[in-house]
Order: structure tokens, then C-alpha cells, then sequence
């Protein structure tokens, strides 16, 4: 025990922690697949978790080898099933026998795999403070990813579950998200059928798509050259425009929409895509201007002197050196204006009123009324979610990189 010092107290008590973490998250997700009244045991996941931490915390951290936490992992099942009277989901073991099979040994998974890294490459080698202050600051930041990723996941896994159901199922159990694949496929997807047949869904896509593409273009066709004069060039009131470029943020769009509906009525531009691409990118230059100014200041001023020298003039500076340089922080103005446009729903509820003309955020409130079933609402909203989803993953790279450069200089 000496050798363990202070650590395996604080082990065995982050172990009891994760325990009752996870057990509450697995049983949740058991019951939300299998529809089932599963009930979370407390108690008996925080000894299950606090036996497996113990367990592990008595070997030191070079000899947690696989085959140890193989063993801890068996220890935390045997006290989760003993500890909860053969119920580790709080139902008999008669009942979904397989299923809570599967969500016990994925419950001790998540609880061997969290100690691990909470008390990984610790131990007595290191001083009691630093052992306590790094335990408590892993639990800290994997306790709030858990819980992060929980408030981003579960809405989304709740929406598309709600998608693929029935007005029946739903009405009978609505906790219920299991899915019958034996239905069918257009039995199965019914609702996103609908939506395309009767509901204009495809028309809503091609308005988004045509309205936030050519936002992008818009943007970055103003943008990049302002943002270039603020972050290169010298004249009177740089430091002033440079600094107030966002101040159109401080007044709220909703105070915008009452004039801009008023002149884009008299102007004939009020129910039209144009009128949308006139106020789409006034709301986004600014800061697609802020954004790749901090990115021009970052480019070593030298590389486009020495165009200039060889002959160049600016413009040819900006697209042979600059631009090419600066791909990072264009793709991810590009992709942050792209959610802008495809997300707004303010302007288009307010100036749009033919069904031809919808984006995809104006058509979706349409089936926010309760003559249109509830599953429709969510694939509709599935539908609005996956593209932004699937660019942004495709382009996260460069929105981390565009958005972090410039930040020192700039």
C-alpha cells in the first residue's frame, strides 16, 4: 500500500464516479434503442467502478497491461450483476437477454477505458500535489467531453430515430427509438419519401443551395480585397475601419427587418431569391472581413515585396501569392458563411411567401403545425442538418487553421 501513496484513494474515488456515469448513460441509451423500462443503477455501478479502479490502482501504471484491465473489467460486471440482484439494467435478465448482455460489457468498457486515462502514467514517482491536481483536472475534462458530447449527440440521435417512425409507434411510445428493419426500406423511410413527393423538399434544397453558394461567392468576392487594403495597405482611417467592421453586429436583425421589408415591397424585390442575396451577405462580409484581415496581417509582408519587385503589380500579388497562401482561412470563411446562409431563417420567413421560392429553413417551419405528422418535421429537419454536418467535418481542418491564424499578429 505504501508504494501506491495518496493516488489510490483519489483512484478508487474518480472509479465510483464513473461508474455512476456511466451506468446512468448506458441504461438511458438501452432504454432509449429497445423501448424497454430500464432503470439505471446507481449503487451498484459506483462499487463495480470503485472494485475496478481498486484493482487497477494496485498495480503500478507500467504493469496495467491489457490482461489487467481484461480482469478489472470482469470484476466490475460480476459486482455491477451481484450488487443490482442479477438486474444490471434494472430489469430481469429474462427479459432482452442478449441486449443487456451487449450494454453491460459496453458499460464496462467505457468505465475501464475512462480510469485508464483519468489515472494513466501516475503514481507514486510523482508528488501528492501533482498527482491530485492532474487526477482531478483528467475527470474535469472527461466528464465535460462526456457531457458535451451527450448535448450534441443525443438531439440528433433523437431526431433521426423520431424520422424513421410511424404516427402509430410514436403515439404508443414515444420513448421508444428502436427500428424495425423488417418493414422495408420505403416503409422505412416513408417520411423523407413524403417530403421530396409532397411537400417540395427538393425545390428547398436547390433555393438553399443556390442562396448559399452564391452568399460565398458574394462574400469572398467583396471580402478578400477588403481585407487585403485594411491588413496591407496605408490610408486615411485603416485603424478605425479596421476596428469597427463588426459594429453592424450590435444592431439586432430583427430591427432590420421591418425597413428592409418595407423597401424590398416597394422596390419588387420582397419574395425573391435576390432580395435574399442582397441582405445574405450584408450580414456576412463583416466578419468574413474580420476574419481574413487577421490572416493577411499573418503572411510575411517580404514574400509579396519581392513580387512587387520582380515585376507584379498587386493584383497579381493578392491572386499568385497571397491568395494561394491564404486557402485555409478562405475555405473556412467559405464554410462559416455557408452555415450562415443555410441556417438563416429570420429574412427568409419574413420576405419570402411563394412555396417555389422556400429555402430549407422557411420550408421546415411549414411543418411545425399539427397537420403535418411529427416524424415529417424530423426527417425534415435531418435533412437541413446532415449537408452543414457533412461540410463541416469534410472541412474542419481548415476551419480550425483559419480560425486560429492571425490570432498572435493581427
Amino acid at each position: 500500500m505504501s508504494r501506491l501513496g495518496n493516488i489510490f484513494y483519489l483512484s478508487v474515488l474518480f472509479g465510483a464516479l464513473w461508474g455512476v456515469i456511466w451506468s446512468i448513460i448506458v441504461t438511458l441509451l438501452a432504454l432509449f434503442i429497445s423501448g424497454l423500462t430500464f432503470q439505471p443503477q446507481v449503487t451498484a455501478g459506483a462499487l463495480g467502478g470503485l472494485v475496478a479502479a481498486a484493482a487497477l490502482a494496485f498495480h503500478a501504471p507500467r504493469d496495467r497491461t491489457i490482461g489487467i484491465r481484461l480482469i478489472a473489467g470482469f470484476a466490475f460486471i460480476v459486482v455491477l450483476v451481484v450488487a443490482s440482484g442479477a438486474q444490471p439494467l434494472g430489469l430481469s435478465l429474462d427479459t432482452y437477454s442478449i441486449g443487456q448482455l451487449i450494454f453491460t460489457v459496453l458499460m464496462a468498457v467505457v468505465v475501464m477505458q475512462s480510469i485508464h486515462l483519468t489515472c494513466a502514467n501516475l503514481g507514486p514517482g510523482h508528488e501528492k500535489r501533482y498527482n491530485v491536481e492532474v487526477l482531478c483536472l483528467r475527470f474535469v475534462k472527461g466528464f465535460g467531453l462526456v457531457t458535451f458530447t451527450i448535448a450534441v449527440a443525443l438531439p440528433f440521435f433523437v431526431m433521426v430515430m423520431m424520422s424513421l417512425k410511424n404516427q402509430q409507434l410514436l403515439l404508443s411510445n414515444p420513448l421508444d427509438f428502436s427500428i424495425d428493419f423488417g418493414q422495408g426500406f420505403t416503409a422505412l423511410f416513408r417520411s423523407y419519401i413524403e417530403l421530396f413527393t409532397q411537400y417540395h423538399f427538393g425545390t428547398y434544397l436547390f433555393n438553399s443551395a443556390l442562396v448559399s453558394v452564391a452568399t460565398v461567392v458574394i462574400t469572398l468576392f467583396f471580402a478578400v480585397p477588403g481585407a487585403y487594403a485594411v491588413a496591407r495597405l496605408r490610408f486615411p482611417g485603416q485603424n478605425f475601419l479596421s476596428r469597427s467592421i463588426l459594429l453592424i453586429y450590435m444592431v439586432p436583425m430583427i430591427v432590420l427587418v421591418i425597413p428592409l421589408y418595407a423597401i424590398f415591397s416597394q422596390l419588387g424585390m420582397r419574395n425573391t431569391l435576390w432580395g435574399l442575396l442582397f441582405v445574405y451577405p450584408a450580414t456576412t462580409i463583416p466578419v468574413a472581413l474580420y476574419m481574413l484581415q487577421g490572416y493577411f496581417r499573418g503572411i510575411p509582408a517580404e514574400l509579396e515585396e519581392a513580387g512587387l519587385m520582380d515585376g507584379l503589380t498587386r493584383l497579381n500579388v493578392i491572386r499568385k501569392i497571397t491568395l494561394p497562401l491564404a486557402l485555409p482561412a478562405l475555405a473556412s470563411v467559405a464554410l462559416y458563411v455557408f452555415m450562415i446562409a443555410w441556417n438563416e431563417f429570420l429574412f427568409a420567413f419574413m420576405f419570402l411567401d411563394n412555396v417555389d421560392l422556400f429555402t430549407l429553413s422557411r420550408g421546415i417551419a411549414e411543418l411545425n403545425s399539427s397537420e403535418v405528422p411529427r416524424q415529417h418535421l424530423m426527417a425534415g429537419a435531418v435533412i437541413a442538418t446532415v449537408p452543414v454536418l457533412a461540410l463541416f467535418l469534410w472541412f474542419e481542418r481548415f476551419l480550425v487553421a483559419g480560425l486560429t491564424a492571425g490570432s498572435v499578429k493581427g
